[in-house]
């Protein structure tokens, strides 16, 4: 739940309340501006390029994310069956696998924890589906520092898919992530605010995405000034911040 939602449960008063709300998105305003740590390429050091998912791989051996061009150079200098990280030997079946997860799952590992936790939603790669588990799973990982197991717990809180839905607790989780820079929570944010009404909350939310590089963002601030939510010099801002962002992502490996 919001800071707001705290205070009102509380029993404080309307100032109180009030006053929550407003130091709040003073926080989401302020912070969140740069992508984590853990969306940087251990081996380039450079920003994975968005969505994540389309230009990166995640080794299970040791859970660390690597982008498609030093994926592409590890080939080039004959490293196929082994991890271009850690240089584990790739698992050579599913069992294997889940078996290298648990393995730091069991050390704590909070990335571990959350992919294992993905597997059991989706009931993929030799585990058969379970949601509620996957919630736990995610949980942890949230508890852990994972901003990813964040923003899947609040689409589940949101949805109300394997929990009782708690949209407040959803949209707190987002926040949480959203002000240590995970451009997908950001950008939800923004629909929250946009669904609720709050444009120019919105357009905020989605100024701060778009110049992290977040093509989706920028579509809708797009959208927003052809609506008349947004201004011009908005829409310029937010087009010259994403160039930015996506000219920082970009390498000759990951351009072939």
């Amino acid at each position: 739940m919001s800071a707001a939602d705290v205070a009102a449960r509380a029993g404080g008063s309307a100032e109180s309340v009030d006053t929550a709300a407003r130091d709040l998105q003073q926080r989401l305003m302020a912070s969140g501006h740069e992508r984590p740590k853990e969306e940087t390429c251990p081996i380039c050091f450079d920003p994975i390029e968005l969505p994540i998912i389309d230009h990166s791989t995640v080794n299970v051996c040791c859970m660390k994310r690597v982008c498609n061009g030093c994926l592409l150079e590890a080939r080039r200098r004959g490293i196929y069956n082994s991890c271009p990280f850690c240089r584990t030997h790739r698992p050579s079946d599913v069992a294997s696998a889940v078996a290298m997860i648990l393995k730091r799952v069991d050390k704590g590992d909070a990335d571990a924890i959350k992919h294992l936790g993905d597997r059991y939603y989706h009931g993929r790669q030799g585990l058969a589906k379970d949601v509620p588990r996957a919630i736990e799973l995610w949980t942890e990982a949230a508890e852990l520092g994972s901003l990813d197991a964040h923003y899947q717990l609040g689409l589940a809180y949101c949805t109300g898919h394997g929990v009782e839905q708690d949209k407040p607790r959803g949209i707190h989780l987002w926040q949480e992530a959203a002000m240590k820079g995970h451009v997908e929570s950001r950008h939800n944010l923004a629909v929250v605010e946009y669904n609720n009404g709050n444009y120019e909350l919105a357009v905020r939310h989605w100024m701060i995405s778009a110049k992290m590089g977040d093509e989706d963002s920028l579509n809708e601030i797009k959208d927003m000034f052809k609506e008349g939510h947004a201004t011009k010099a908005q829409y310029a801002e937010a087009l010259l911040g994403y160039r930015d962002a996506v000219e920082e992502m970009k390498s000759p490996q990951r351009e072939e």
